[in-house]
């Protein structure tokens, strides 16, 4: 199985590579570099069209090369320079011609530093793609350990989705430890009135114990199907969804794992709107997985 590392014609980072990489050690699969060229559309029979793409072409094979050469060890990876009408959609192709288990792309370079951010690229490929989308934070160095722990954001549609149960797979298939954690932003002051603290510490503790419970039947439907190693259960909450994401701990070798919402086609990625919040905030490596796909 291969794991295509996906790079635009004009942006050559090296976080896609360095996150594909990482995960080429979880995993086993080849990585393969693709730089994505635009081609015009539509196309023109026009000699100065054909010499600006073949030129555009080189230079990202140029680029594509240096990245390549960046990283440490001298590690072999195969690169490709692909044209197509859009990097999305070259990528999507790329993810078929090559029968890629996932796409890795990064974020975008008017995100924060360390932070996953989507550009008008990323965006439209998480809504799109068939297969897991793993986002690389806006300058991912290299990693010398694979990754070593999926975290889940469980949320409401995390059960319909099959979210627990693709995951639960993919920490079975490559040994890893599982985490499920659930985010909550605390009810904040409102009509100029206050709510006391123990009211709303009660609350926060009274919704964790419900989101436990649901995910532990969720765990043991799971259970039923296929071995599930042991599980650490999490609650992350703040008064808005910065300070819940890092009320729980990260470490290097963690990758976040959010599920497409209900309102995604099925097998295909589609992220809700607390997930989408959640991974404005994410420290680590992002995995967005299909709605009711189980990478096997």
């Amino acid at each position: 199985m291969t794991i295509i590392a996906g790079f635009s014609s004009s942006r050559q980072g090296t976080a896609p590579l360095n996150l594909a990489v990482q995960i080429s050690r979880w995993t086993g699969d080849k990585v393969v570099a693709a730089a994505i060229v635009e081609r015009p559309w539509p196309a023109k029979d026009d000699p100065i069209e054909r010499e600006y793409l073949g030129y555009v072409t080189e230079q990202a094979s140029h680029a594509l090369d240096r990245v390549v050469g960046q990283l440490p060890g001298g590690l072999d990876i195969p690169r490709l320079v692909y044209q197509s009408d859009s990097i999305p959609t070259g990528l999507i192709e790329l993810v078929a011609d090559h029968d890629a288990r996932f796409v890795v792309v990064g974020s975008s370079s008017s995100g924060l530093l360390g932070r996953v951010t989507l550009g008008s690229v990323t965006e439209r490929l998480v809504h799109t793609a068939a297969v897991p989308v793993a986002i690389a934070p806006r300058g991912y160095p290299p990693v010398p350990e694979s990754i070593r722990r999926i975290t889940v954001a469980y949320g409401g549609e995390a059960d319909v989705n099959g979210l627990v149960a693709a995951t639960a797979e993919l920490a079975r298939q490559w040994p890893v430890q599982l985490r499920i954690v659930s985010f909550t932003v605390r009810p904040m002051t409102m009509f100029g009135g206050a709510i006391e603290r123990s009211t709303e510490d009660l609350v926060v503790q009274q919704w964790a114990r419900r989101t436990r419970d649901d995910i532990i039947k969720q765990l043991n439907v799971v259970r039923a199907r296929i071995p599930v190693p042991d599980v650490d259960v999490v609650v992350g909450s703040g008064h808005d969804w910065r300070e819940a994401v890092e009320a729980v701990s990260w470490e290097a070798g963690d990758m976040l794992a959010l599920g497409s919402g209900a309102a995604g086609p099925a097998a295909h990625v589609f992220l809700g709107s607390a997930a989408s919040k959640i991974l404005r905030h994410a420290p680590v490596p992002v995995l967005i997985v299909p709605r009711n796909k189980v990478t096997a």
